[in-house]
């Protein structure tokens, strides 16, 4: 059973998320994870978001709830653009994406969004597949655009959903 919410007002557990987000990050985006810092500077910014999914865990320390994922976006005027978006491994294929993109679908219509973008690794299949099933469709391709040390670059993908 997962639970998806905004961020906590209260400091103490609010920090307590942002550092569980951060180290969900370490693990799925190793090359280029956003710190504690980062996301802390960001989420000062009226213009992002984020959506926390929480794991009902037996002995879990924030109200018995285990933050499990979470999707780091941002809203400007009739466009948003989701800049992170990330499950625990151990939490993978089991529909949170789904949940997470309908909670967030229902949270943009009711900011009037217009379009939704995000980012993909070209070599991400997985995600690519479940941003297309999510009504996604590629936009734009920059060539190159992930560098990687010892390998050669992977291409961005531009990914685009309308609201209609």
């Amino acid at each position: 059973m997962f639970a998806i919410e905004d961020l906590p007002i209260h400091a103490a557990e609010r920090q307590h998320v942002i550092q569980a987000v951060a180290d969900i990050e370490a693990v799925v985006q190793p090359q280029d994870a956003w710190s504690y810092q980062t996301l802390l500077q960001l989420l000062e910014q009226d213009s992002i978001h984020i959506l926390i999914v929480y794991g009902q865990e037996q002995f879990a320390s924030v109200n018995g709830n285990k933050v499990v994922g979470y999707c780091l976006y941002q809203v400007v005027f009739e466009q948003a653009e989701i800049l992170r978006i990330g499950t625990q491994p151990a939490y993978q294929r089991q529909g949170i994406a789904s949940q997470l993109f309908a909670k967030l679908n229902t949270e943009l219509k009711t900011r009037q969004v217009e379009t939704l973008l995000l980012e993909v690794r070209a070599d991400n299949a997985p995600a690519i597949a479940l941003y297309e099933q999510q009504g996604f469709v590629v936009i734009h391709q920059r060539k190159g655009y992930y560098q990687r040390l010892g390998q050669s670059a992977v291409d961005a993908l531009m990914m685009q959903r309308v609201y209609r």
